[in-house]
């Protein structure tokens, strides 16, 4: 698929997310593809991974687009989503389709300007960028930087973002009020109940993740009311 047909595609639909922490008992290949078959299974569309071998071997079996992300952390700054160019050039070698970044206010790592990221993914690797961030001025910079789309998934995950719970529908709602780009949920949605909201407020795609393949983090939903 193009660009814009892989755009085209992910419309109105629902996106997996299928990662696992080192320490985490589905830390492992055949696990994550495993989930990634499931989910895929069950209605996503496409897949949403962190690391060079998953999005490798999720491009290769599954003819679905992937983005992809390559999560670093480094010791001078707070950014730790696919952060640096190397981590780009990494995505792009590894097959993703679309390459998901950090896109918030905060220092990058090695004093790297996210222009340069987008520049490479863009003009390099001819590849879609996604812009993961945290509130609304975040998501305006990106449309105006030149990403082909806007992840809520940061809001919460910086100090100056709404800490709670719950999915940021009110950042959504502003951004797709005001974007021209697509702008995908992401984030905190548990239930088909929120997913359905999120498309109410014209989310364009919605990307679940811990609610369908973090199963430790659904037993202890259950747990907790014991």
């Amino acid at each position: 698929m193009t660009n814009s047909e892989i755009l085209s595609f992910l419309k109105g639909k629902l996106i997996v997310s299928c990662q696992a922490n080192e320490e985490e008992p589905l830390y492992s290949p055949e696990a994550l593809l495993s989930m990634a078959k499931a989910a895929l299974e069950g209605g996503a569309i496409a897949l949403r991974a962190n690391g060079a071998l998953p999005v490798r071997q999720m491009k290769h079996f599954f003819d679905v687009p992937i983005i992809g992300l390559c999560k670093k952390i480094y010791p001078d700054s707070d950014v730790y989503i696919t952060p640096t160019v190397k981590e780009v050039h990494t995505m792009a070698i590894s097959g993703a389709d679309i390459i998901a970044i950090d896109a918030t206010n905060r220092k990058r790592p090695n004093g790297e300007k996210i222009e340069d990221l987008l520049e490479i993914i863009h003009h390099r690797y001819g590849l879609l960028a996604m812009a993961d961030i945290s509130n609304f001025d975040e998501g305006v910079k990106a449309q105006e930087l030149g990403f082909d789309c806007v992840g809520t998934t940061l809001s919460g995950y910086t100090a100056y973002s709404p800490q709670s719970d719950e999915p940021d529908f009110l950042l959504l709602e502003k951004l797709t009020s005001k974007l021209k780009i697509p702008v995908i949920m992401e984030g905190k949605l548990w239930t088909p109940e929120q997913m359905k909201h999120a498309f109410d407020l014209n989310a364009y795609a919605v990307v679940i993740g811990s609610a369908i393949t973090r199963p430790q983090l659904i037993t202890k939903r259950f747990h907790k009311v014991l």
